[in-house]
């Protein structure tokens, strides 16, 4: 059996990486390749094209390498068409992935996307044609597949594999002894995003509530949580020095293991508040997009979901205070992150909520999903 695989981006190569080790667990004989990342080829994957081709960001980037992209898209279409696998799956990269999967479906390969689009949240009208696309898509979120199912197209929830990870995580203690933090100390964790503009944008916000902060609870411990140490730069460049007055602690490449010693985060919205949240660390959520994006999502009315985190998202409530645009102010995303240490209650109902959705998502999300993929291509649908 031959299978192409194709993932843009890092969170993708390891989404990628899961799912090669069930399907060769499962079927040792099969055959692997496509465009992937270090973690993918590490599993198994022979890389006919390297990940970082597709790394762009931003609308003048993107517009720049449009004729390069659009070549690369239909060499690979070629070389898929050449190889003749069983199945094509695209795993997140929706803009990239997507359109692929629709032109190979034309030519009568099986195709296949792991990792919804958010179309519970946003463009819910791009549904139809992702219908179109596809003949099996799976899902990281157990609500997802009821939303393709009146267009005919057959999802299957597999779990998240970020759940998965997150079994083997430090408690707050082990945390704590890890990056050599105070066990009695109160510790604010912000998390400014990860992509530069959401850096350059958030930077100020950060430098104001981290001085906020500071004059409130003086002996509280404030760490910012990177990925990158390059991701430092942006968030220095201009208030460099309100940081260092607010006697902030840098955190590069541990953000999980500084969630979860943190006794509240404040982080951009995105992954990372799902990581939070299955973790049992409080949180507060902010976001600045820039003024032209938001006023056209707003104009359009693109966005769809009364919230914007995943777990309030997941919940279906306002478990988690959320800040956007204009009303993510230092001063207010300081008072909601010091609320949570004044509502113990509020924390236990919190921390209850975050280990049943461990429960409901931890489910071997790469087994899972190596079993739909195989239990559809051999003709009997999913398998329970």
């Amino acid at each position: 059996m031959r299978l192409v695989l194709s993932a843009g981006e890092t969170s993708g190569d390891q989404i990628g990486a899961d799912l090669a080790g069930g399907l060769i667990e499962q079927y040792p004989d099969i055959e692997l390749a496509g465009l992937a990342g270090p973690a993918m080829q590490a599993a198994g994957v022979v890389p006919w094209l390297n990940m970082d081709q597709l790394n762009v960001m931003g609308l003048s980037e993107v517009l720049g390498h449009l004729p390069r992209l659009f070549r690369l898209r239909r060499n690979f279409r070629q070389r898929i068409l050449d190889w003749q696998p069983e199945a094509f799956i695209g795993i997140d990269a929706p803009d990239f992935n997507l359109g692929l999967a629709r032109q190979l479906k034309q030519r009568g390969v099986t195709t296949m996307h792991y990792v919804s689009p958010s179309v519970w949240a946003w463009r819910a009208g791009r549904i139809p044609k992702i219908a179109r696309s596809l003949d099996l898509l799976l899902t990281l979120y157990p609500f997802e597949p009821e939303l393709y199912a009146p267009h005919g197209l057959q999802g299957r929830f597999v779990g998240h594999h970020l759940a998965d990870q997150l079994a083997a995580s430090p408690n707050r203690n082990q945390a704590r002894s890890r990056l050599g933090l105070d066990d009695q100390s109160t510790i604010f964790a912000l998390l400014p995003g990860s992509r530069s503009a959401e850096l350059k944008r958030h930077a100020g916000l950060l430098a104001e509530t981290a001085r906020c902060l500071r004059h409130r609870l003086p002996q509280a411990e404030i760490v910012i949580l990177l990925a990158r140490a390059e991701d430092q730069a942006p968030l220095t460049e201009d208030h460099g020095q309100t940081l260092e007055q607010s006697g902030v602690q840098w955190l590069i490449g541990q953000t999980r293991t500084g969630l979860a010693a943190s006794d509240v985060a404040l982080a951009a919205s995105g992954t990372v508040t799902l990581e939070a949240f299955l973790l049992g660390c409080p949180l507060v959520v902010f976001y600045r997009l820039a003024p032209g994006s938001y006023w056209l999502a707003q104009t359009l009315n693109l966005v769809k979901s009364e919230h914007v985190s995943l777990p309030n998202i997941l919940t279906q409530q306002a478990l988690v205070p959320e800040f956007i645009q204009s009303a993510a102010r230092p001063g207010e995303l300081a008072d909601a992150a010091i609320a949570w240490l004044e509502h113990p209650d509020r924390r236990a109902a919190y921390r209850t909520l975050a280990i049943e959705w461990s429960d409901r998502l931890a489910l071997g999300a790469g087994e899972q999903a190596a079993r739909a993929v195989l239990s559809h291509l051999s003709g009997h649908g999913p398998t329970p």
